[in-house]
């Protein structure tokens, strides 16, 4: 909450109860001419928002009751005032929750060398697009690229989501009956990034990320503009039809595909079942990794995170043009490409990793690597990072990295941490039973991902001598990690 929203709440809290005592003091017409000047500053400053009307209703209330009040009337509690006291009360419980379940929020500040630029892409490819029901569209997405920028002119400044993932953020949490207008408070979260501002002068590595299934495609500002002012571009895809939506340029939307979801994982349990009693009764290792074969082979996660990395792919086909041409023009170290994503979006990291040879260095935030990795080893250095998921979890990826890399390989947990918390989430809904995040502070949380994504592309891209992701977690008693070089433990 800012400042002077908190300042209004507290003046609607108490000012009531203390009303005729504080008029014994201060006149009533300073003391409403000093309420005004704070609700005015509020105004100009913070400005108005939709969580607050309950607060300047009050407050109105209050102003009116202080104008019309007698210095020397009695103070002692009598009926009237006691209900009207309990009336108070019963308000002030939503005037508090609102603008604190939903708050103007700070992004952190990113800490690198750069400022934050972004420019969309839109893609238009041959391949068949497997989601809609017409058998003649063709597969296309729009991609949003972060890169470095010396040039922060505040008048570009990006609004925090645009109209599409505000509806469709409404859509799929307050259940269609909000309207989009619901979330224009947005627009006054500072993002610290600036759409199209010229890119910085210099060659950069090239991280590919994918985002999580059913989610806002650019809803990791804190994750992805950090990594950015650390040197790097970032090519954010937006999975047509997974992600929560995207605007087109020619105007139209193409928002997450519910029906295709119902269909496509009608059959899930058959599969996921075996999975689920394996994990619930003791059996040996072996016997459990052959049932998770077998069951993840057909599974329509599997398929989804192999459709997802044949999307990353065909981005990286299309490096070398926007290298020699267009706004990326000489901006892109080719020989230094990465890929990382978080949920279904790192699975598919781990998937195109393993097939795609231009890829360097790969990082899973903590998603399931369906897909072929079970039976194969990474020939490439590998992150993953996992929240604290508890003890009854299945533990999938245990299976599924069983022989690792024949490089580094690094496996993270963030404690206390949950799933939400390598997003922008618990930002925007700082109550963590609403937002399913773990107990770790939001700041702290993202803070110790970006410290570790970066040393690690540091290292293994960068080849910065300086940089060792251990130190990361020598630094924090909240990330655990162990290492592993050829599948072998590094003590």
């Amino acid at each position: 909450m800012r400042i002077l929203e908190i300042v209004l709440l507290l003046l609607v809290t108490i000012l009531p109860f203390v009303k005729r005592p504080v008029l014994k003091t201060i006149k009533k017409k300073p003391l409403i001419i000093g309420v005004l000047f704070i609700f005015v500053l509020h105004l100009i400053l913070e400005g108005w928002r939709w969580q607050m009307i309950l607060t300047y209703s009050l407050l109105g209330f209050i102003i009116w009751r202080l104008s019309m009040a007698n210095e020397q009337s009695s103070i002692k509690l009598t009926l009237k005032r006691g209900i009207g006291y309990f009336i108070l009360v019963v308000l002030l419980i939503p005037s508090w929750v609102l603008p604190n379940v939903l708050p103007v929020f700070n992004l952190p500040t990113p800490t690198g060398s750069y400022g934050v630029g972004t420019h969309i892409i839109h893609l238009k490819t041959a391949m068949d697009e497997p989601i809609t029901k017409d058998d003649t569209d063709k597969r296309e997405f729009v991609v949003k690229v972060w890169y470095p920028t010396s040039n922060t002119n505040a008048s570009q400044q990006e609004p925090y989501l645009d109209e599409v993932n505000r509806t469709s953020f409404i859509t799929k949490y307050g259940g269609g009956i909000l309207p989009a207008s619901t979330m224009d408070y947005l627009d006054r979260v500072e993002t610290h990034v600036y759409r199209d501002a010229e890119i910085a002068d210099s060659t950069f590595p090239v991280l590919v990320f994918s985002h999580g299934y059913g989610s806002n495609a650019s809803g990791y500002y804190a994750l992805l503009t950090e990594i950015a002012s650390h040197g790097y571009i970032i090519i954010n895809m937006n999975h047509t039809y997974e992600s929560l939506g995207v605007t087109f340029p020619d105007g139209s939307v193409k928002l997450f595909d519910y029906e295709f979801q119902a269909s496509d994982g009608a059959d899930a349990m058959q599969y996921i079942t075996p999975i689920q009693e394996a994990f619930a009764t003791e059996i040996p290792y072996e016997e459990r990794h052959k049932i998770l074969r077998e069951a993840s082979t057909d599974y329509n996660v599997t398929h989804m995170v192999k459709r997802w990395a044949k999307d990353m792919s065909y981005v990286i086909d299309q490096l070398e043009a926007w290298n020699r041409q267009g706004f990326l023009k000489n901006r892109l170290d080719l020989e230094k490409i990465g890929v990382f994503g978080h949920s279904r979006g790192g699975g598919a990291a781990g998937q195109v990793a393993l097939k795609d040879e231009r890829i360097k260095a790969a990082a899973n935030i903590d998603g399931v690597q369906w897909g072929e990795m079970m039976d194969t080893i990474y020939p490439k250095p590998f992150l993953y990072i996992s929240a604290d998921w508890p003890a009854a979890h299945p533990d999938i990826n245990a299976h599924v990295y069983k022989h690792k890399s024949t490089d580094y390989f690094y496996k993270c947990k963030l404690l206390t941490a949950g799933h939400p918390n390598f997003m922008d989430i618990p930002f925007m809904i700082p109550v963590p039973s609403l937002a399913q995040t773990g107990t770790i502070d939001a700041k702290l949380g993202i803070g110790i991902t970006n410290e570790l994504v970066i040393s690690f592309f540091n290292k293994h891209l960068k080849m910065d001598p300086t940089s060792d992701p251990t130190t990361v977690s020598d630094a924090y008693k909240l990330l655990e990690m162990s290492v592993f070089k050829k599948g072998i433990a590094i003590p």
